[in-house]
């Protein structure tokens, strides 16, 4: 197994199996009153599977009108050492037949609250994916580290 699958067999471990996740997700306003570009940060709750992060969130949100005019995001999982990069997809209403699989993947991981917190009838009830594309995750406090590549599947 390579650094790459290794730190993949890491993450998984500690982001999958219909885990619910918090990570600090990051977006640029580009809509500003003095127009200068600002970091808008917020917490999520998020599914992880195979180096993508699900979010259902709504569509007319402010971070998803973000993303609509600037897709390129960063992600901090809360206490767990992993900082990424992405890019940012809206996947659309969770009731497209598209969205079956994994809707029912996030009603599992947010079993908890998903019925409470969304509206699935609203079709801006929506699924956000971030694509991770370079990461870095920390190994007891800086003992190993593995900066990730996503996109060549490489980590040193």
């Amino acid at each position: 197994m390579n650094k790459y699958e290794k730190g993949i067999q890491i993450l998984d471990e500690r982001f999958g199996h219909f885990k619910d996740n918090v990570i600090a997700l990051a977006t640029i306003d580009l809509e500003t009153s003095d127009n200068k570009p600002r970091p808008r940060v917020r917490d999520v709750d998020a599914y992880y599977e195979s180096g993508v992060f699900y979010i259902s969130t709504y569509a007319l949100s402010n971070k998803m009108k973000q993303i609509a005019l600037n897709d390129q995001v960063a992600i901090s999982a809360n206490f767990e050492d992993f900082h990424s990069s992405g890019i940012a997809k809206n996947l659309g209403w969770v009731l497209d037949p598209s969205n079956a699989e994994l809707r029912l993947k996030l009603r599992q991981a947010f079993a908890n609250w998903y019925d409470f917190a969304n509206n699935e009838s609203d079709p801006n009830c929506c699924i956000l994916a971030v694509y991770l594309t370079e990461g870095t995750l920390r190994i007891d406090h800086g003992v190993e580290f593995y900066h990730f590549d996503f996109i060549n599947k490489q980590a040193s």
